[in-house]
């Protein structure tokens, strides 16, 4: 049976890499989860014989379109915009839209598959999606973001809707854009729905803790396994990578915590400060001043600010948290991590570490946490803001924060739960890749093809 399974996961994967020849992100994130589900094909051939591998590595539906907008010299730009809408077995699509000069097919495949894992594992009946445009808004003004926006969300309406697909922030997207593209919304549909878009101001729908959540959860879950394993997450040190939502209030509630924070960065260079981040200054620098990270050291001559992303891993930490983009963290940074003591590694971004380096985390006994499972609570916080759109309601940032903690443990458990069912005990990346997809699969065998 063995044998069998390996033959069919091949067989599936070499067809979506013949289907999609350039999409190389789209074939690792593919290529690290059927590997994983190996355990649960072997139990369950009925995934094999229904195949369900092969429907759900196909997107339901793929959009590609034009977004032409005027730039403030009343220059024609025009971008390219995506949505993929990938998997609606367990609910409406779910996920976020970036936007980003790396923004291609590729990428919006691979984060539209993890998508539908992540969706799962929430608990939440959200499917997977995701989109985006190659648009950057850095150096942008407020009316040329504001002018691409509604001419992105003129196309986009045609494909979403609050029963449909929910789109949110990611990179490059955040309450200014979100307004925007709402506001393009609500005029071209001549009606109120609040439930179309998350991560919305609070002032029309939006929640309060949205956020703060992907960062927060991430610390969640890190907490939740190391106390699995008898160690303490107070008095720990971390290094977090990236600057940006996640990476600020991971920072934030590491600290809270009792971590000390001693590196961050931005697509610039890094930070070092062994006394510990200051993050009111790491705020001021990117969410006020949208600034770059090495202006720190002018306010804290004591840290230093290097060049280049890669060197953050070289310093010694007890918990790593990748938190900044796709493929950041590779084996030679891993073996970097590993040498100088890293007892945790937890991705806060999506598919931060090469496929290499997780091998190697997990060869070596290093508590590793993907993250499918980790930065869930971005995405569980999104479908909250959903169930309060839908019942007219707001809950406080207390009542949203516990349900995030709750979710965020349940992840954990019932990922250490598969792992153990599959004969993978304490694999991480094997568990919540089944258990994401278990759900998934038996609604789609259910539903017919």
């Amino acid at each position: 049976m063995k044998q069998k399974v390996q033959t069919y996961i091949s067989e599936v994967y070499n067809t979506l890499v013949e289907r999609n020849p350039n999409d190389t992100e789209f074939h690792q994130a593919a290529a690290l989860i059927f590997k994983s589900l190996s355990p649960i094909l072997e139990k369950h051939p009925v995934y094999i014989e229904k195949g369900i591998l092969e429907q759900l590595s196909e997107p339901e539906r793929l959009i590609t379109f034009r977004v032409p907008w005027v730039d403030d010299q009343g220059k024609v730009r025009v971008n390219r915009g995506f949505r993929v809408q990938f998997n609606s077995a367990i609910g409406p699509y779910k996920g976020g839209l970036r936007f980003h000069p790396s923004v291609n097919q590729s990428i919006i495949k691979f984060l539209g598959l993890e998508q539908i894992i992540k969706n799962s594992l929430t608990g939440q009946p959200i499917g997977g999606g995701k989109g985006g445009s190659d648009f950057d808004p850095k150096g942008k003004s407020d009316n040329e973001i504001m002018r691409f926006c509604q001419s992105f969300m003129t196309e986009l309406y045609h494909h979403i809707g609050p029963d449909t697909d929910i789109p949110a922030g990611d990179i490059g997207v955040g309450a200014r854009e979100i307004g925007y593209m709402f506001g393009q919304y609500k005029k071209l549909r001549k009606r109120y729905e609040a439930g179309v878009l998350t991560g919305k101001g609070l002032d029309y729908g939006g929640s309060l803790a949205r956020k703060e959540a992907t960062g927060y959860g991430t610390i969640y879950f890190v907490k939740e396994m190391l106390q699995d394993q008898g160690i303490a997450f107070y008095g720990s040190k971390a290094v977090i990578s990236g600057s940006g939502n996640v990476s600020i209030y991971a920072m934030e509630k590491a600290m809270e915590l009792g971590a000390k924070v001693v590196a961050c960065s931005d697509s610039s260079g890094y930070i070092h400060d062994e006394n510990g981040i200051d993050l009111d200054t790491v705020k001021e620098i990117k969410e006020i001043n949208q600034g770059r990270i090495s202006e720190y050291v002018e306010k804290h001559p004591h840290a230093s600010f290097h060049e280049g992303c890669t060197g953050i891993w070289s310093i010694p930490c007890d918990v790593a948290l990748p938190c900044a983009t796709q493929n950041e963290l590779d084996e030679e940074a891993a073996q970097l991590l590993i040498d100088n003591g890293v007892k945790a590694v937890a991705e806060g971004a999506n598919m931060p570490s090469t496929s290499e380096a997780i091998d190697l985390f997990l060869e070596k006994g290093v508590l590793f946490a993907p993250a499918k499972a980790a930065n869930a609570g971005g995405v569980a916080v999104s479908a909250l803001e959903m169930a309060q759109n839908s019942m007219r309601l707001s809950w406080t940032f207390k009542e949203v924060d516990a349900k995030l903690q709750e979710i965020m443990k349940d992840i954990y458990k019932n990922c250490m739960e598969a792992a153990e069912e599959y004969g993978k005990p304490g694999n991480l990346e094997i568990g919540s890749n089944i258990a994401g997809f278990k759900k998934v699969a038996d609604a789609m065998i259910s539903q017919g093809v």
